[in-house]
């Protein structure tokens, strides 16, 4: 049985599942999977130990372990989403800084979020399309294509709007369409982009690879940019028993990031290494929801690659 089956099993079966018996599952998957030493874990541990450079041998060991259980529980709850009453999500969610940004919406001026693969994204967009605004943001297409229009149906579902992602099919074009009619929030991840159109930033001394998408789309619509972190926390008391669990998110909003007066392309870097200064000191305080189980920083990834990209954009440039 593939991934994708996998997937699909999941969809069917762990709605109708106890919340209880559910995390507990999905909680020992990720035990089972930290003490087998799989090389998404070993991955997890390298990129932890560069923005925690003080955890080491068991330290990294214990962190690394936190972080699976906090990547299968974002699955857990993925699976459970469309169960959840809006009393469940509202009570799973707290926000932080979100005033800046609706003042923003408020104002009838589309907004974009720029997020890393932390938390629960998919939660916190169920909560924000019900409490404040439209959301809409991009699906990377995946196979089977059964598997991704269960991932879109899903999303639609919660109430994001979606558009579907795919080289040559005009998505940046279709974002700026869509962000303004109705004014909506562009929530993008963008801590993981090896094409050529990749950023390389500085991360905490480390180079790392990125998406410009949410600069250049803010630039481009004349949006507000905000960086956009989600953590976990643990619930107690009447919120605990609110939500049905014994987790809810942060919702964590900083900006606007202003835009500089420069050149277009130096101000998407500009912009793009502002938001990962940001977003880098959240992932210090809270590694454990950091789910990047895949090669990011520059050290890790392959030169070879890279440099071909980099040889791509510039015959592309030369040819535009």
């Amino acid at each position: 049985m593939n991934a994708g089956s996998v997937f699909l099993l999941a969809w069917r079966v762990v709605p109708k599942l106890p919340g209880p018996l559910v995390r507990g599952i999905f909680d020992l998957v990720a035990i089972i999977a930290h003490a087998a030493r799989i090389g998404g874990v070993r991955q997890l541990e390298r990129n932890l130990a560069r923005v925690r450079p003080d955890l080491h041998g068991k330290a990294l060991r214990s962190m690394s372990r936190r972080g699976m259980r906090s990547y299968m529980r974002y699955y857990a709850e993925a699976f459970q989403l469309p169960g959840m009453s809006p009393e469940q999500i509202d009570a799973r969610v707290r926000a932080v800084g979100v005033e800046p940004m609706m003042e923003q919406i408020d104002a009838g001026r589309a907004t974009v979020g720029a997020l890393t693969h932390s938390g629960n994204w998919d939660l916190a967009g169920a909560w924000f399309v019900k409490r404040y605004s439209p959301v809409l943001t991009v699906a990377e297409t995946l196979e089977p294509e059964e598997l991704f229009r269960q991932f879109v149906e899903f999303r639609e579902g919660l109430g994001l709007r979606i558009v579907p992602f795919a080289k040559g099919t005009g998505v940046f074009r279709r974002l700026l369409t869509g962000m303004r009619k109705p004014v909506s929030f562009v929530p993008l991840l963008a801590d993981r982009d090896l094409s050529r159109d990749g950023l390389e930033v500085d991360a905490l001394g480390h180079p790392f690879r990125v998406a410009p998408g949410p600069a250049a789309l803010a630039l481009a619509g004349k949006a507000a940019l905000f960086s956009v972190h989600i953590h976990y926390e643990r619930l107690y008391g009447d919120r605990r028993r609110r939500a049905g669990s014994p987790w809810g998110i942060v919702i964590d909003f900083q900006g606007p990031i202003e835009a500089p007066d420069l050149p277009q392309r130096e101000a998407i870097a500009d912009m793009t290494q502002r938001w990962v200064d940001l977003q880098m000191a959240r992932i210090a305080e809270y590694p454990q929801d950091w789910h990047m189980l895949q090669k990011v920083f520059t050290e890790d990834l392959d030169t070879d690659r890279l440099a071909r990209a980099s040889t791509s954009a510039i015959a592309a440039d030369g040819e535009a």
